[in-house]
């Protein structure tokens, strides 16, 4: 806990940029108290996790597949792919991809939601910064390129219903200043809806600053992005398994609340090979693979040695269909989630729009 120590001068600043967004959307919580931010109340809160899938109740293929509602949601759009956002799909909401931050700090790459006016629900601005070091060059409070680029947010924002931040890599030392920079913008918004996507998790780590319970006064929604739990380092599994997505949203829902939270679903896959040759070599290395493969035949290209060989390849795939977007949105919707978001549109089996309803929920 000690770590948390640090961040009380940051604390007594963040509930008077809170108390100056009068305008601000109804927030359910009352305002930060500086004990509430130094020591975020999900320390307490560690759920214990469930190893298997034994606990999940799966279909049978012979059973129609579950149809699931939900009062919101979300689909994620790349500008330039506006073709994959049709009429008739059950979404409350896009987040529309595309801004970032240069490398000067800039916020660039804006859509134009002009391009997809066609669509009736609320259309958000999503802006990504993805290196750490970039973020914590914006983060720094008091810069000049974070006071120009929270300005130049608010201002882009005005074309949007709202505004989401997708800073993948926060570093830990920059927690402090990642949420006052959340509180700015917070005040600064006004009536429009802030939200943020954060890391999927099970209990509270000390890789990155994403603590949900410091974060969720400071914004309208939490959209956890619970996929990825295998990834392209990784070894090989599911990009999203039942157990692990089960997991993730026990604690959500303990934490962030179901108001708030909205949880992340895959419309993708991934593969793994069991042999990886794209990379540097020395000398020796190179002769040993010539003899490992029997390569007889070294040719040279313009002066420079080159030879070809053949291996076999096993690979190993992973990936989302209509059954396991159906197991997986009626065990969210069994444990009370109210909102789903898909990463992302174009990239879905199109049967998943005729398991899915958006509909307003009563509780």
């Amino acid at each position: 806990m000690n770590i948390y120590r640090n961040f009380r001068l940051l604390c007594l600043l963040v509930p008077l940029l809170l108390a100056s967004c009068s305008s601000a959307p109804k927030q359910e919580e009352a305002p930060l108290l500086q004990d509430e931010l130094a020591f975020p109340a999900e320390e307490d809160t560690l759920i214990e996790e469930e190893d298997t899938d034994e606990l999940i109740e799966f279909p049978l293929p012979s059973e129609d597949l579950p149809v699931s509602s939900f009062g919101e949601v979300w689909g994620y759009l790349l500008a330039g792919r506006e073709r994959d956002l049709t009429a008739g799909m059950p979404i409350s909401d896009i987040g529309y991809f595309g801004a970032t931050i240069n490398y000067y700090g800039k916020l660039v790459d804006i859509p134009n939601p002009r391009n997809i006016s066609r669509f009736n629900g609320r259309v958000h601005l999503v802006v990504t910064s993805n290196g750490n070091a970039l973020t914590h060059f914006v983060l720094l409070p008091g810069s000049k390129e974070r006071r120009e680029l929270i300005a130049d947010l608010i201002a882009a924002t005005r074309n949007f219903d709202g505004l989401q931040i997708d800073f993948e890599n926060v570093p830990l030392q920059d927690g402090p200043a990642f949420l006052s920079f959340l509180a700015e913008l917070r005040a600064g918004l006004k009536d429009k809806m802030f939200t943020i996507a954060l890391p999927a998790r099970t209990k509270t780590t000390s890789e990155n600053w994403y603590h949900y319970a410091a974060i969720k006064p400071l914004v309208d929604r939490i959209l956890l992005m619970a996929y990825d739990e295998h990834w392209s380092g990784s070894k090989p599994g599911p990009v999203a398994s039942m157990a692990w997505c089960k997991n993730v949203a026990n604690y959500a829902l303990q934490v962030i609340g179901e108001d708030k939270l909205i949880m992340g679903l895959p419309f993708y896959g991934r593969a793994w090979g069991n042999t990886t040759t794209s990379t540097a070599y020395v000398y020796s290395s190179i002769e040993k693979i010539r003899g490992e493969n029997n390569v007889a035949e070294v040719r040279r290209e313009n002066g420079i040695p080159t030879f070809d060989y053949q291996v076999p390849v096993s690979v190993k795939v992973y990936y989302e269909d209509d059954y396991s977007l159906a197991v997986r949105m009626d065990m969210y919707r069994s444990m009370g989630v109210n909102a789903v978001g898909f990463w992302r549109l174009g990239q879905e089996t199109q049967a998943v729009w005729n398991l899915l309803k958006l509909e307003p929920l009563t509780k």
